[in-house]
């Protein structure tokens, strides 16, 4: 027996206006206008589907947070981002003051689709600013300039959203300390409620797989983040999980409840989900990956459905919920994963004897060697 945690909602939008080199989601270029309605009916479908087969109706939860990701929702129309929401408030209901986040890059909207996004449900913007410095973007691969990055935070402050994000990255192609320093500067400067400030890394299947660039190396890599993380605290922003820092009160909630091993239902080309269930089953989904067959291949969506193993869920607990900075209650180790405390003990002890955690009676913390030696204590749980 578990408790069902928390559940959201992923929903994913495929389409870019040209793919990034670093980017290793499943994304596509846009080749010609957007299916964009046919594309929302399917979402609905695709929720439908999920609903009726895991008999979602008869579940008491109400839905914790909605983030839609990309690819670049802002490339899809606000009346249709509105239809959408409608319709899934329609299907599931939302808890008060249900976090929505929608993510979107500064060189594909305008001051009115901020509003009107706001204006059909959209509570919190992701913006993908990635840096402020011409030469690193064009590296990137973005399309947008420095000028529209900080008007579109302008922006998000203006219209009075619950919250917005803005994404940065560093340990970019050649760039030194400084440049990374001066780039989180100008972003705190921007006085963001959220940032995500993380490291760039080189994932396969992309283009900086097949041509690497130049990295800055280990020693600059740790500067960049202890310097940076310095600032940020200085600025009021709270490290809570491993790229992620807020001022006090507004944590992105769907990405926490990611990390403390949450459900959540995925819908769109390629999502992800992991859904719970009081007999004990955990089951982790993926939907078809392309957008043509998304679109019109014969339902359902399902492109694969697997259950989540007893002896393999210790690993995928604490993959997800090491990332953040707060203590882990072995409470929600039981109800999430269904397992006894006795399963992972010897586990435990080891991960102690290292020096990577320490326990109380209620908790688990990673400890500051834990965060330095993560991949190393997770394989421990493998």
């Amino acid at each position: 027996m578990l408790t069902p945690p928390n559940l959201s909602l992923y929903v994913h939008i495929p389409w870019c206006v040209q793919k990034c080199p670093y980017c290793d989601f499943n994304s596509h270029a846009l080749k010609t206008e957007i299916p964009e309605k046919q594309y929302i009916d399917a979402l609905l479908e695709d929720l439908d589907t999920d609903i009726s087969r895991y008999s979602l109706n008869n579940d008491s939860r109400k839905l914790h947070s909605i983030f839609i990701g990309g690819g670049t929702p802002s490339l899809i129309s606000p009346n249709e981002i509105g239809r959408l929401l409608a319709g899934i408030k329609a299907r599931l209901p939302f808890k008060e003051n249900i976090e929505i986040t929608m993510e979107a890059n500064p060189g594909t909207i305008e001051a009115t689709r901020f509003e009107q996004y706001q204006k059909e449900g959209v509570t919190r913007i992701s913006i993908g600013i990635q840096s402020f410095e011409q030469s690193k973007l064009k590296r990137l691969g973005r399309i947008h300039g420095k000028e529209e990055a900080v008007k579109a935070a302008q922006l998000a402050h203006n219209i009075g959203l619950n919250s917005f994000n803005l994404d940065l990255m560093h340990g970019l192609p050649e760039q030194s300390v400084s440049q990374a320093l001066v780039d989180l500067e100008k972003a705190i400067g921007l006085n963001p409620p959220h940032l995500s400030w993380y490291q760039l890394t080189i994932e396969p299947n992309t283009l900086f797989h097949s041509k690497p660039p130049t990295l800055p190396d280990d020693d600059q890599l740790w500067d960049i983040f202890d310097l940076g993380h310095q600032k940020l605290s200085k600025a009021g922003y709270v490290q809570y999980e491993i790229s992620g820092y807020s001022k006090p009160g507004y944590q992105c909630q769907h990405n926490l409840n990611y990390w403390r091993f949450g459900d959540y239902l995925g819908i769109g080309c390629g999502a992800h989900g992991k859904l719970s269930f009081v007999n004990g089953k955990i089951i982790r989904t993926t939907k078809v990956k392309h957008p043509r067959g998304y679109l019109n291949l014969i339902k359902p969506y399902l492109q694969s459905e697997i259950e989540v193993e007893e002896n393999d869920r210790p690993f995928e607990y604490f993959m997800n919920r090491f990332r953040l900075i707060e203590a882990c209650p072995k409470k929600d180790f039981i109800e999430t994963t269904g397992l006894s405390i006795k399963a992972i003990q010897p586990k435990i002890d080891w991960a102690k004897s290292k020096g990577y955690l320490q326990e109380s009676e209620s908790t688990w913390q990673v400890t500051e060697k834990g965060k330095l030696f993560l991949n190393d204590l997770l394989e421990g749980f493998m």
